[in-house]
């Protein structure tokens, strides 16, 4: 045993010395690292580097601990010079109409770290309790014991989880009893989130919430054999949710049924090859693909792994140039898979765009901050010897968040062009979207629209809604609630974001689905869905028309998990009138789309409809 460690200890020290990388300790990398690893920025110094403990302290000028409800925001100070150092890119006005941004709302009571579109006109938004008080009290009469209050039987009645309505801004409290920080999430059949990880007493926790106007997390503790925290959670065609990884934890489990407790892990080799002295694997990337294989990225590898035989069956090329995963956080999906004119399958394609290199996190901790990696690379899947592709976007990103519009381009928006992510380690928030249209060609499929006003790095999310535009919320690069001495003030502001389809020029003859001709059943796999829709203006023909079907996500730490959009083919197409008769092919199976619910535009000349909701089974 002594001679294999020294013979490893002498490999690492040629290894470092012939790389010019800083020496760390190999033989720590796989022990716990202590909490205060992820505070190492907060606090610039001026306080100890610590874990916050949870306080009924606020700034000056918040409302009082015992307020009830949504409590005012803190004033904030002056902005330092790195919360003024922000980047824009010039919006390509001469290609029409570059969005718009509007404020729904000034405060949403927690900052969003993670988000969610349910199926009843919310959004679901939590954070850690980790940070101590939100901006939303929970009634006196249910507040939650803190499990890690130094005094036995300690309350915190503040909310760390909130449902959303994006149409008028109004809020409800969420009551979550174990702690959520760095969590997964998904959707079943039936529209629930079911949620799972977290830190301390909640890393074994699954939690459910279903879409009801009176709803709440409903908590499964001990669920899990290994805390999963910083894991990925992934629907599967059976219905089944699998969880990949997270912080010292080199495997997968199946999320196990109500009642249930997992007694072991399932060890998986490439998730402890892939992690390095920082992590850079965690929240691995996860796509379900049309054979039913799932594709896993960590770090700067990848690999086709068939879940039910518990092997990896393929053995994809490295993606040059750093690392994609937490900490360094690049942004990814799987793209839009085109049914039309399928005789089998359809091509998956995987993007990745951004990230950082592998010793960001290194630098961030004396302060330094590298360039985000600027390539944005795509590899077929259905390729044989498949390899990735790669261009370069206008600017370096990081922490960015990356969405399927309704017309199955790509939006990425969020993060910031140095650093990486971690509280305090990253700087030049980018205010600047980019549309990335991927069936243009190389050299045409970036753009740049119209920027925002508000940084949003660590710990921001997006989601889109069932009319196409975005939902943009969070940032939170502090310890806890800040919102004046520092850098980056918490976020509690809540954007739409309209794209460019929804200029004021052409939003009035967007087409319109007749709610009442979408079936109620839903749609069946493999057998024809017909539902009507009208045009307001200008008529369209069946070449102008296509239907994509989204899957919305759950949104974290710059990743959309479980994200997809199908592009159905269109069977029958009759003009009805003013109005239109349209029959498409439903997947054909569950590999394509999982059961549940999704959201189906009708997409004409370029202008989404806003979405019907529809289940597939």
């Amino acid at each position: 045993m002594m001679g294999s460690r020294a013979a490893a200890f002498a490999v690492a020290v040629l290894l470092l010395a012939s790389s010019g990388e800083a020496f760390f300790d190999i033989f720590n990398i796989f022990s716990p690292r202590a909490e205060s690893d992820y505070f190492q920025n907060a606090f610039d110094g001026s306080e100890e580097q610590a874990a916050p403990v949870q306080t009924e302290q606020e700034e000056k000028g918040a409302a009082p601990a015992t307020a009830t409800g949504l409590t005012r925001v803190p004033p904030s100070g002056p902005l330092s010079k790195a919360a003024l150092d922000t980047v824009q890119v010039a919006a390509a006005t001469g290609e029409g109409p570059v969005g718009e941004w509007t404020i729904v709302s000034e405060n949403s009571g927690v900052s969003p770290m993670h988000m969610a579109v349910m199926r009843h006109g919310r959004a679901v938004m939590f954070d850690t309790s980790t940070t101590g008080r939100s901006l939303m009290r929970l009634p006196q009469d249910n507040c939650r014991t803190d499990p890690r209050a130094k005094e036995e039987g300690t309350m915190d009645c503040w909310a760390h989880s909130v449902e959303f309505d994006y149409s008028t801004g109004g809020l409800r409290p969420l009551k979550i009893l174990t702690d959520t920080w760095c969590s997964s999430g998904a959707f079943d059949a039936d529209g629930n989130l079911v949620q799972t990880g977290g830190y301390f007493e909640g890393d074994k926790v699954v939690r459910v919430l279903s879409p009801c106007e009176t709803c709440d997390w409903l908590e499964r503790p001990n669920s899990f054999a290994e805390g999963r925290w910083y894991a990925t959670q992934q629907v599967l065609p059976d219905g089944r949710f699998i969880v990949f990884g997270g912080r010292r934890a080199f495997g997968y489990e199946f999320v196990p049924a109500p009642g249930r407790m997992n007694d072991k892990a399932n060890y998986m080799p490439f998730l402890r090859q892939t992690t390095d002295d920082v992590e850079n694997n965690l929240y691995p990337f996860v796509n379900l693909l049309p054979s039913g294989n799932l594709f896993l990225f960590a770090n700067d590898r990848s690999v086709i792994f068939d879940y039910q035989a518990g092997k990896i069956v393929r053995e994809l090329p490295k993606l040059a140039g750093g690392s994609r995963n937490y900490p360094a956080s690049a942004m990814s999906t799987l793209l839009p898979l085109d049914l039309r004119n399928a005789t089998g399958d359809p091509e998956p394609v995987v993007i990745i765009c951004g990230g950082a290199l592998k010793t960001s996190f290194r630098f961030g901790e004396n302060n330094t901050f590298k360039p985000a990696l600027r390539d944005c690379a795509r590899i077929n899947l259905a390729t044989p010897d498949a390899q990735w592709e790669t261009e370069d976007m206008p600017i370096g990103r990081v922490m960015g968040n990356m969405l399927i519009l309704p017309t199955g381009d790509l939006l990425l928006l969020n993060g910031a062009a140095k650093g990486c992510s971690g509280w305090g380690f990253a700087r030049q928030p980018i205010l600047t979207p980019i549309l990335y249209s991927p069936r243009k060609e190389q050299g045409s499929r970036f753009r740049a629209l119209a920027s925002s006003t508000i940084s949003r790095v660590y710990h921001s999310t997006s989601a889109v809604l069932p009319d196409g535009s975005v939902l943009v919320a969070g940032g939170n690069t502090n310890a806890a609630y800040n919102f004046s001495g520092v850098d980056f003030p918490t976020e509690v502001r809540v954007e739409r974001f309209s794209p460019p389809y929804l200029s004021k020029d052409r939003v009035g003859n967007r087409p319109r689905i007749d709610a009442a001709s979408v079936p109620p059943g839903g749609m069946r796999y493999g057998s024809p869905f017909t539902f009507r829709f009208s045009m307001p203006g200008e008529p369209v023909g069946q070449p102008d028309v296509k239907v994509t079907m989204y899957a919305p996500p759950f949104t974290t730490h710059g990743y959309s998990m479980n994200q997809r959009m199908l592009i159905l083919s269109v069977a029958t197409f009759t003009e009805e009138g003013r109005s239109y008769a349209v029959t498409v092919d439903a997947p054909g199976k569950p590999e394509l789309a999982p059961r549940g619910y999704y959201l189906v535009y009708v997409v004409a000349k370029g202008l989404p409809s806003v979405a019907a909701w529809v289940k597939i089974q």
